[in-house]
């Protein structure tokens, strides 16, 4: 902006130098300057397309949709024969959903430009965004083909590998990025995602990763923040999660938002993703201040939040997809805290605590694998809202009516490895007539067939069952099975959950990090503590008693869904009472030190009440 500035007042016709004043100045969250340079730009040449382009672009970028679709549509009739111009077109179109016309405009920027990289790229994108995994990596593999260099196709294969089950080129296609980029703060925390998955990663190791992505960014400023440091005060607490809409998130966070003492807490919630549907109608309704913040950049979120100005920020990603976690680097809030949608450190010691439980994270090593300062709310850092469609709305059949037993797992296959296939294969051979059920997205029959062969599994014993979008057909499929099996050492939340409401018992081996100990904190809060396998031969033992015993497991079938009833997990209104005041005790510690206690040096102690 500088630079540009020093040019405009030598020459203050400079169009291209009005252009890129006006792209900077959006980049910088300043919608009224980048309007001007934009419309001083005009004003010397009204039938610049790419100037109108631009302009919609910025408007687009700030919600400004009626004043950017006016702007992109006149940039498009003055460059009618730019593929640039459609693209740009294009991408305006898939950030507001309307994948159609997406598509249509990458196949006219196409007919203008054969070959066009990025048009493959923006098409990789729209088959992404429409769950078609095998498709969206060959239109990312085209565009890479002849653009190598395009970090955001290769960034986009890493997504699709991943939803197609390939974890192990996924964190290659990573690596490749990083190779040419080692700065490249996104293709690092993508592979930190994908790090989790691994089945022999030490923990040790794997706290190492993180810490180099903390690394990444210089300590975060000390900043005068406008909060009155006052312990007793209304605590204005935020949430930041690309998944304020039907998703697992939410089915964890809702109870709790719902809850919050209003006298104590003012509830924002910040949805930075395109998608809003009636739980995100559900959420708004809660809120004292709902943002959506799907598309927009950096400098205009950042700018957002600290004109908000939270007491205590929340992120609910981690390492997932698009998070925002580079903006917290930077302390948007006095206090910052990660919790539910990443089962590991954040490496970013601007994150000063991350909630959990005693069961998912002991106290000792697993404080020495957090750069957060760990609290352990509950005995139980989960609060679960089954589907309100699912409940009385059929008979639950007790399980172990027929003759075979039917083990199942409808944990996404990425979780499941091929140390988790030989566990079940055990199982499997443990217990004579049994079956095994696996629902996931992208099941490749053809290719899971080797895997199972490999892992010493009779494919025929083997039942792949497609995902169903429909809660109550997908909660019924539970039916099918009499035991469900966890991966490891990635564990299963959501499905141990809905197994358990739909009554049957899940099999877990606890592990030594959050992601392998999630089933076992779960098992515990219900009374299930028998079912949490210490090793191998553990968890085959359980499987094949749970198996043996028909009569047993049709009771305990039958008393599952009242055992999660009495437990932490559906007690709501005691979760957020307990979350409540885990907030209310960070935000007097930040009142006391204001930041400089020394967050990760030792765990707060709550009494668990």
């Amino acid at each position: 902006m500088a630079a540009y500035g020093r040019i405009l007042r030598m020459d203050p016709f400079h169009l291209y130098a009005l252009q890129l004043a006006g792209l900077a100045a959006g980049q910088l969250g300043l919608l009224d300057q980048a309007v001007a340079f934009f419309r001083r730009a005009l004003r010397i040449d009204p039938n610049s397309g790419p100037t109108h382009l631009n302009l919609g672009s910025v408007y687009a970028d700030f919600g400004r949709d009626t004043d950017a679709e006016k702007s992109l549509k006149a940039g498009l009739a003055l460059t009618p024969g730019d593929p640039e111009a459609w693209l740009r077109i294009g991408l305006y179109n898939l950030s507001r959903g309307r994948t159609a016309e997406a598509m249509g405009c990458c196949t006219e920027a196409l007919k203008l430009k054969p070959g066009f990289p990025a048009a493959f790229k923006v098409i990789g994108d729209i088959r992404k965004g429409e769950g078609e995994a095998i498709q969206a990596a060959a239109f990312y593999r085209v565009a890479l083909k002849s653009a190598p260099e395009n970090t955001e196709a290769r960034l986009g294969l890493v997504q699709t590998l991943l939803s197609c089950n390939r974890v192990a080129e996924s964190i290659s296609e990573c690596d490749r990025i990083l190779a040419a980029h080692p700065r490249d703060i996104q293709a690092r925390s993508h592979r930190l995602f994908l790090l989790n998955y691994l089945e022999d990663l030490p923990v040790r190791e794997l706290f190492a990763e993180h810490q180099k992505y903390g690394n990444l960014f210089p300590a975060a400023p000390r900043r005068s923040f406008p909060n009155p440091r006052d312990p007793a005060k209304r605590i204005r607490v935020a949430f930041l999660s690309r998944d304020l809409r039907a998703h697992a998130v939410a089915f964890f966070l809702e109870p709790i938002v719902a809850l919050l003492d209003p006298a104590q807490f003012e509830v924002v919630l910040y949805h930075d993703n395109m998608k809003v549907d009636a739980v995100s109608e559900r959420f708004r309704s809660r809120a004292a201040l709902w943002r959506n913040f799907s598309g927009r950049p950096d400098a205009v979120v950042e700018g957002a939040i600290r004109a908000d100005a939270p007491d205590v920020l929340f992120d609910l990603a981690g390492h997932t997809g698009q998070n925002r976690l580079h903006l917290f680097a930077r302390r948007l809030a006095p206090v910052q805290i990660s919790y539910l949608g990443y089962p590991n450190t954040t490496g970013l010691p601007a994150i000063d605590y991350r909630f959990t439980d005693e069961v998912a994270d002991p106290r000792g090593d697993a404080d020495r694998a957090h750069v957060e300062r760990l609290v352990r709310f509950s005995s139980c850092a989960w609060a679960y809202m089954p589907p309100a469609a699912v409940d009385g709305a059929f008979d639950l059949a007790a399980a172990g009516g027929a003759e075979t037993v039917s083990f199942g797992s409808f944990n996404n296959l990425s979780k499941v490895n091929d140390a988790t296939l030989r566990l079940w294969a055990g199982v499997l051979a443990a217990v004579p007539r049994s079956r095994l059920i696996l629902k996931s997205p992208w099941i490749d029959g053809e290719s899971m067939t080797r895997r199972l062969v490999q892992a010493g599994m009779d494919p025929g014993r083997v039942t792949l069952l497609k995902p169903l979008v429909d809660p109550v057909a997908h909660l019924n499929c539970y039916r099918n099975i009499d035991v469900a099996l966890d991966p490891f050492p990635y564990g299963g939340t959501t499905t141990t959950c809905e197994a358990l409401w739909m009554g049957r018992p899940v099999v877990t081996l606890s592990g030594d990090r959050h992601s392998g100990r999630v089933g076992a904190s779960l098992l515990r809060a219900i009374g299930k503590s028998e079912w949490i396998a210490r090793s191998g031969e553990d968890y085959v033992r359980i499987a094949r008693d749970l198996a043996a015993d028909r009569s047993r497991l049709g009771s305990e079938s039958q008393g599952l869904r009242q055992a999660l009833r009495r437990s932490p997990l559906l007690d709501h209104a005691g979760q957020a009472r307990r979350f409540g005041e885990a907030i209310r005790a960070c935000w007097a510690d930040w009142c006391e030190t204001g930041g400089a206690g020394g967050c990760a040096e030792s765990p707060h102690e709550f009494a668990l009440s």
